[in-house]
Formats: C-alpha cells, sequence, structure tokens
C-alpha cells in the first residue's frame, strides 16, 4: 500500500517537481493550489492524505490559520510546513497547532524525503498506540489477555509496583515495540492527577526544544512576542514523556540533568527559576551503551534518568503474545471497516506465529490492518497474508532494523561493492566521514 501525500502549495512549478520527487520515492501524491481546494478535497470520499505538505503562505488564507481545520478534518494526518518566510515564532505557533515541523524553502529533496518518512513513522507509532490501547482493559482480567508472554508478564509487574512511585523511568526497545503505550500505562498506574505530555526529541528542531521544554519569556529573542510556559510546567502534577531522549542536542541534556537534580525550570531569558513536580519517563531504541559511546546521551544524564529501566522485549523473543494481539486488532479493524473476518485459519496462525516480525508490533498491527481489508470470508488464511513462509526470510543482520535502517545499509553496500571495499572513497561518496562509516558498517553487521 502506497502512503498518500498531498501539496497545498500556490506555486505549480513547485508542486510539480514535489509530485516528482514524491512519486520517485514511491508515494501517492495529489496537489491543490489554495485553501478553497483543499476545501473541495475535505469533501472528497477519497481516504484521507497520510502527510500533508501545508504552504504558509496562500493567496486565500494563512497556512497557520488552515493547520487546526486539516488536524480537524483528517486527525491521522501528519503535517509538515513549508515556507519562504521562516521565523522562530511562527515555527513553534505552525507545532503548537499540531504540525509534525517547519520545513524552510527552498526545499532539500533528500531532506523533505527523510522528514515525510519521520513523520509517517510517528503516524504509524500513533496508530499503534491507538491499537494498543484499545486492548490494555484486558490486562486487567478480560478472558483474553493481550500479554500471554512470561517476560510481558514480569514488565506488567515491574510496572505496578514502581508507577505509584515519583522514580524516572527509562523505557527502551526496538522501534514499533510500543514504549508509548508503556509510558501511557505508568501514567494511568501512577496516579498522578496532572496530565501526560510527550514530545518527541527527534522531531524538533534544536533552536526550538529548549523553548518546548522549559518556555520562554518576551522578549528573550526576537520572534518570542509572549512568554511561554513549556512542557515542564504543563505536565507539572502528572507525566512529562521524553521520547527518543538520545536524539535530544547535548547541551540540551545537560540543561535537563541540571532540572531533575534541582526540580526547577529557567525559561529561556527569564531571571527566575520555577519550580516543577512531574514524573519523568523517556524512551529510546538506541542500545544505551551505543549512545553514550557515540556521543548521543551524556552519561551523568543516563545514570540520572534510569532509577528504573524497562526493556521491552522484540515480538520475535514473546511469540505468546503474537495471537493474542493478532486477534484483538483483527476484532478492532473489523469493526472499524465493517469486515467480515473474526479469526484466523491454523495455517495463518502458523504463518504469523512462526514469522519474525523485524517491525515489532507495529508491523503486527499493520499486515493485520491489510489482510482484514482484503479478506471476505469469515477466515483471515494463508492468501491474505503477505508474509515469507520461512520466518522472516531475512539475513540474520536486518533483524530489527526499521525500512530507513534497511535503506542505509543497502546503500553503504552497494557504495562498497561499487568501490570494491575502498572505504576511504565509500565514505566520500556517502558524504559521511570515514570513522562514521566504520561504525555504521560494524552496526549493521556487513561483512567485509
Amino acid at each position: 500500500m502506497k502512503y498518500r501525500v498531498l501539496v497545498v502549495d500556490d506555486q505549480e512549478p513547485l508542486r510539480d517537481v514535489i509530485r516528482m520527487m514524491l512519486e520517485s520515492g514511491g508515494y501517492e501524491a495529489s496537489e491543490v493550489g489554495d485553501a478553497a481546494s483543499l476545501q473541495v478535497a475535505f469533501q472528497s470520499p477519497a481516504p484521507p492524505p497520510d502527510a500533508v505538505l501545508l504552504d504558509l503562505k496562500l493567496p486565500d488564507a494563512d497556512g497557520l490559520d488552515l493547520l487546526p481545520l486539516i488536524k480537524a478534518q483528517w486527525p491521522k494526518s501528519e503535517v509538515i510546513v513549508l515556507t519562504g518566510h521562516a521565523s522562530f515564532e511562527a515555527a513553534v505557533e505552525a507545532i503548537k497547532r499540531g504540525a509534525f515541523h517547519f520545513q524552510q524553502k527552498p526545499i532539500d529533496p533528500k531532506g523533505l524525503l527523510n522528514l515525510i518518512s519521520k513523520a509517517l513513522e510517528r503516524k504509524s507509532l500513533k496508530e499503534e498506540a491507538s491499537s494498543l490501547r484499545a486492548t490494555v482493559s484486558a490486562l486487567s482480567g478480560g478472558a483474553v489477555p493481550v500479554f500471554n508472554s512470561p517476560c510481558m508478564k514480569k514488565v506488567l509487574t515491574l510496572l505496578e509496583r514502581v508507577a505509584p512511585s515519583d522514580a524516572a523511568i527509562l523505557v527502551t526497545g526496538e522501534s514499533g515495540s510500543g514504549k508509548e503505550v508503556i509510558a501511557d500505562m505508568i501514567h494511568a498506574l501512577s496516579g498522578r492527577k496532572g496530565q501526560c505530555v510527550k514530545i518527541n526529541c527527534a522531531a524538533l528542531p534544536r533552536e526550538l526544544i529548549e523553548s518546548e521544554l522549559f518556555g520562554h519569556k518576551k522578549g528573550a529573542f526576537t520572534d518570542a512576542k509572549a512568554d511561554k510556559a513549556g512542557l515542564f510546567r504543563e505536565a507539572n502534577g502528572g507525566t512529562l514523556l521524553l521520547d527518543e531522549l538520545a536524539e535530544m542536542p547535548i547541551e540540551t541534556q545537560s540543561k535537563l540533568l541540571r532540572v531533575l537534580q534541582d526540580k526547577k525550570i529557567r525559561p529561556v531569558g527569564d531571571a527566575n527559576d520555577y519550580p516543577v513536580n512531574c514524573r519523568i519517563i523517556a524512551s529510546t531504541n538506541r542500545k544505551i551503551e551505543e549512545a553514550i559511546r557515540l556521543g548521543k546521551l551524556r552519561e551523568d544524564l543516563y545514570y540520572r534518568i534510569c532509577a528504573v529501566s524497562v526493556e521491552l522485549p522484540p515480538l520475535r523473543d514473546r511469540r505468546e503474545d503474537i495471537i493474542p494481539l493478532a486477534v484483538s486488532f483483527l476484532k478492532r479493524f473489523a469493526a472499524q471497516e465493517s469486515r467480515p473476518p473474526t479469526g484466523f485459519s491454523p495455517e495463518a496462525e502458523e504463518r504469523l506465529l512462526s514469522f519474525d516480525w523485524p517491525g515489532n508490533v507495529r508491523q503486527l498491527v499493520n499486515e493485520i490492518y491489510r489482510a482484514v481489508l482484503i479478506c471476505d470470508q469469515p477466515r483471515i488464511d494463508i492468501e491474505h497474508l503477505n508474509l515469507p513462509q520461512f520466518g522472516s526470510g531475512e539475513e540474520p543482520a536486518l533483524t530489527g532494523l526499521t525500512l530507513m535502517e534497511r535503506t542505509e545499509r543497502a546503500k553503504i553496500i552497494e557504495v562498497l561493492e561499487q568501490t570494491g571495499g575502498n572505504k576511504f572513497r565509500t565514505a566520500k561518496i556517502l558524504g559521511i566521514g570515514r570513522q562514521t562509516l566504520y561504525n555504521k558498517i560494524k552496526h549493521y553487521k556487513i561483512a567485509a
């Protein structure tokens, strides 16, 4: 299934360039040139786009005003704002109104494709979290528990013990393993009255993240036209999830460490400190030792934030959970889409159990959704599953890698073959340093 991307921009030549770029990247692209045409698209019976590229300045509307309308009409669509007139205040406001990112023109094709890929990955994570939340009630004694595996029961026992405390918790695990859902469960079990506020540290530009976390004073910088409280104060009395902590800039990690030690924050441009009381949950899909070694995560911050560490095992290591999860997703999607399947054939169950699920629960969600859509009979059979017959059909080095990581690994191998294994020339062609190349070769287990 191709992802659908809608381009909203009044410059027709630019729309044509972006459309061709999207189509070459495997996306299904459509385009409109103004707000009036966008309103028509809202009424279309076609499925909503997975992502929207929205120009900030349209002839008949302001993109910032359109953002809430897009999110209201298409709540699952990720919006990336494009503009030739960037300002810090506009970027903050766009993200506040629901944008995934704020991209300045002229457009860098490779950078924009990477940005869209990250936006769609977040969309998948949201859908996975939504699906898993619908099954969490089964954990408290439902007829068919979602988690049957001993390792996940051990995780849940640990969460029940530590959730009522104020201890910081670090949740690790491969991409797609359900870290955000675990954060929701911790917050629900904590009894805290405040809300669970979440920030994706990888999604915000370096220049925005401190203002988002700690807030700022009016006049602190050129576009700071009003005071901003920041997410720490917004989560006061509740929980703050720092998703993808290892992607946070190192200098911001230093300030975060001080906040964790003093329980106070100082907004950008302010001379005063403000007390905060929120439970910190951090998550990352990076291996901690590697993140520290590469300078992506401060070691002292790690020791401060991992009072309790929860590692989510990949789905291939808890196969007892595959069928219960698959059944819960099937019931949800069959009801949602008014489709006939109510279960799986024994052969289909065997195929689900034998597959290695490199994309973890997120991949299982997508696979079941696809099978539900194409199945016209009471039971989903092998023919409705898009899975190889024997395991994942992959070499061990690919197990657990995201789609982006697999693509990068394949590109490195391709260039190494072109250069006859010359790492100096390979690094130069790829535009990375030699040490970075060596690290990636080791990480991706690429044979010499």
